[in-house]
């Protein structure tokens, strides 16, 4: 599929469930999207929070083995 297609596909699905979310209020989409969201939102903070901390947990072990390697002597061949 072309990617010009693929872009006119997406843009017509954001638009078309905005339309449906605020246009209908009687369907009941816009306490259920917000309920979505609410439950959404903290898994997603744990998990970025979890990246966060495995990122930085990989970066002092990587500066650990640098230190390491430049306090061992060299030996020449």
């Amino acid at each position: 599929m072309q990617s010009i297609v693929k872009l006119i596909v997406g843009a017509l699905m954001v638009i078309g469930s905005a339309w449906a979310v605020l246009a209908y209020p009687e369907w009941g989409l816009l306490p259920a999207f917000v309920t979505l969201v609410k439950g959404i939102v903290p898994a997603v903070v744990f998990l970025l929070g979890l990246f966060i901390v495995w990122l930085e947990l990989d970066e002092l072990r990587i500066e650990k083995e640098l230190a390491s390697e430049e306090r061992r002597p060299r030996r020449k061949r």
